[in-house]
């Protein structure tokens, strides 16, 4: 049923108007009672197929060595990964750590609610969606399907979003959609904020029990997991994820990964900034650190003596392509807040906690601080991409392209145009196309934006710059070879005075008859590898042992970016993901009751860090350049967040000796650690 009405609030009266009979039915919750065998279970019929796979949009591999499907279950999926014999990694471990981790659904947090406004033309029996979204073709293609309705009678014109983070891929639309084809007449849906928080994708909740050892000399020996994913009531396949990351880290030659992707009656989980990595990374760190603890060896070289180089596997088999995680870790060894770290380790106070002695961190009675590193990746996405390029008589570079700009990566494309072109950034303009009238472009996602569009950004400026040198040939009566392109001029090489200007040739191209045509070329790309992004970040931690309150006073994030097309707005994609990373690690959880009512659906209940819990952080860019991306670069966006919260809680485990195993570690969880150690 829905709804419409002349103004916001008669829709609501009418709202309030409806009365509906409800049959109640079990509440399944609890992703661990959700799989017993006495379970409710929530599609008894078999789920409906009406969700879109957004796993390859963020750049996951599927692969792996077994997949279990489960049919009429609240188990919706099985994922096993393994290699080698994890029994005889055990047994060849001097120390071994098992623990479990729970983390909780996690809201993206994006300041402009979903909204969409639908106009149809009921003769063509076409619709034209204007809508906040992340990647309009896939708007349009869902859409398409469900309604019931051929691609090309659906357009879908994207509009400046004002935050996504991964939840703006497209639900509403077929909904608004399809009213407005039933009553012929334009049509806008604004979700409220609760309705946001009520209806939309958040992270999953995810439980994992981890178990790694370690020889003697510093070598993992084995990893053994069991991961439980809280889909909510639709399915969304992110095992895959979650298992590459955690047996992918570190070398390790004996790996047995189970992910169970669990339905329950909560919303169906989607994409978060690096969806699945932040909860995998936050159990794998924190098992590291604790056995480089247990054996008496610097966390850092630990982390060193392990990390997996360019070829070692992935926790799906898969060999990773070039990746610079030494380089980010060498970076991290110099720096003066681990080099400070690592000189007072001497004067730390011995904690027992369960039986085990740590080293406490520094401080008064009242103030304790610590420092932990952790590190993140993700594989980065790939999708196939297009642009055209054209010169206009007035010399003004137009640059259309398929993708929504989310994180600024228009300007990187303005860069990388101009760069090719060698003219000045501002005489470029990016044009972002609609689905009727734009080059194809993936979704603005899973840190593929750049690394593959920019790739298409840069072919089409190489054909219109080609274009340009052989008309400029033409004009000067001289060789290709003995022209160059310099400040929006062709010059000949050696005589400065003989030059032509763009916007000259486009224009005798756009008028002279029987001439070479309009200036403009076609860009695709294609890559055929992922780029993976790594990253390795410290945080400092001064804790309140009277309260357990934790702040975040200082912050180091060191990122593997291939190259920085546009530094700044690099450095402005590290800051945000490092404070959505404290808002994992501190702060966020939506949290429900035993009915599967949201207790926090506003702002006012769900903790989001503010500005003042945000540290002053250093951001340090490492240029290992991919193979095959533009100019070197890598995708960006994913891998500030990953590492965040595991490196604040190895952090508090530093200050206090106790290990937090589940988030968000806000005060009372800290507080009560505090207190068994006492005791």
């Amino acid at each position: 049923m829905a709804v419409v009405a002349e103004s916001e609030a008669a829709a609501q009266s009418g709202a309030d108007a409806v009365e509906i009979e409800y049959s109640p039915l079990p509440a399944v919750v609890d992703p661990e009672r959700a799989i017993k065998a006495d379970a409710h279970v929530l599609w008894p019929n078999g789920v409906p197929k009406e969700g879109a796979d957004l796993t390859a949009q963020h750049g996951a591999s599927a692969k792996e060595t077994a997949k279990v499907v489960r049919a009429y279950s609240n188990l919706h999926n099985e994922h096993h990964f393994g290699r080698g014999n994890v029994e005889h990694g055990f047994e060849e471990a001097h120390v071994v750590i098992e623990r479990v981790y729970r983390t909780p659904i996690v809201h993206q947090g994006y300041m402009e609610p979903h909204s969409v406004v639908c106009d149809p033309d009921t003769l063509a029996q076409s619709i034209t969606i204007y809508t906040s979204t992340q990647g309009q073709y896939i708007v349009r293609d869902e859409t398409a399907r469900i309604l019931r309705l051929p691609k090309r009678q659906v357009r879908v014109v994207p509009m400046a979003v004002g935050g996504g983070f991964g939840a703006k891929y497209g639900s509403l639309e077929p909904l608004v959609g399809a009213v407005a084809l039933a009553i012929g007449r334009p049509v806008q849906l604004v979700l409220t904020r609760s309705e946001d928080f009520l209806t939309t994708t958040p992270s999953p909740a995810c439980i994992i029990e981890l178990k790694t050892g370690a020889s003697r000399d510093g070598k993992i020996t084995a990893i053994e997991a069991r991961v439980k994913l809280d889909n909510g009531v639709f399915p969304f396949e992110l095992g895959g994820i979650v298992g590459m990351l955690l047996g992918g880290y570190y070398k390790c030659a004996n790996v047995d990964i189970k992910c169970l992707e669990v339905l329950t009656n909560k919303p169906q989980s989607g994409a978060y900034r690096a969806p699945g990595a932040p909860s995998a990374t936050l159990a794998i760190e924190s098992n590291v650190d604790d056995m480089a603890h247990a054996l008496g060896i610097d966390p850092l070289e630990f982390r060193y003596a392990n990390a997996a180089e360019t070829g070692d596997p992935c926790g799906n088999g898969d060999p990773w392509p070039n990746i610079g995680l030494k380089q980010c870790l060498e970076r991290m060894r110099v720096h003066p807040l681990w080099q400070q770290r690592r000189g007072s380790t001497g004067v730390r106070t011995e904690k027992v906690h369960n039986g085990r002695s740590f080293k406490a961190g520094l401080g008064s009675d009242r103030k304790q601080t610590g420092v932990g590193i952790a590190v993140g990746g993700w594989p980065c996405g790939m999708g196939p991409a297009s642009a055209v390029c054209r010169v206009d008589s007035d010399g003004t570079v137009r640059v259309h392209v398929g993708t929504v700009d989310v994180s600024g990566s228009n300007s990187s494309y303005v860069l990388v145009a101009a760069e090719v072109l060698g003219v000045s950034p501002d005489k470029i303009e990016i044009v972002q196309g609609d689905t009727s009238s734009g080059p194809f472009g993936p979704p603005s996602g899973g840190s593929q934006t750049t690394y593959s569009t920019a790739g298409a950004v840069a072919g089409a400026a190489q054909v219109v710059r080609d274009r340009l040198l052989q008309m400029a040939s033409d004009h000067f009566e001289a060789s290709v070879d003995d022209l160059e392109v310099r400040d929006g001029f062709v010059f000949v090489k050696g005589v400065p005075d003989r030059s032509v200007g763009f916007g000259a040739l486009a224009s005798t191209a756009e008028s002279k008859k029987g001439g070479p045509g309009p200036v403009i070329g076609e860009g695709r790309a294609a890559v055929e590898e992922n780029a993976p992004g790594f990253v390795v970040h410290l945080a400092k931690v001064e804790i309140d042992t009277d309260t357990g309150h934790v702040e975040v006073v200082d912050y180091v994030a060191i990122q593997d970016v291939g190259f920085a097309l546009n530094p700044t707005m690099v450095e402005g994609q590290i800051h945000g993901g490092v404070a959505q990373g404290i808002g994992w690690g501190l702060h966020e959880a939506m949290l429900y009751d035993d009915n599967g009512q949201l207790l926090t659906g506003t702002f006012m209940d769900y903790d989001l860090p503010k500005i003042e819990q945000v540290p002053n952080m250093e951001v340090i860019l490492i240029e290992n350049p991919s193979p095959l991306g533009p100019f070197g670069a890598r995708g960006i966006g994913e891998p500030p967040i990953v590492p965040g919260a595991a490196a604040i809680g190895n952090a508090i485990r530093d200050a206090i000796g106790a290990r937090l195993c589940e988030l968000p570690m806000r005060p009372e969880a800290v507080w009560r650690a505090l207190q068994s150690i006492e005791r």
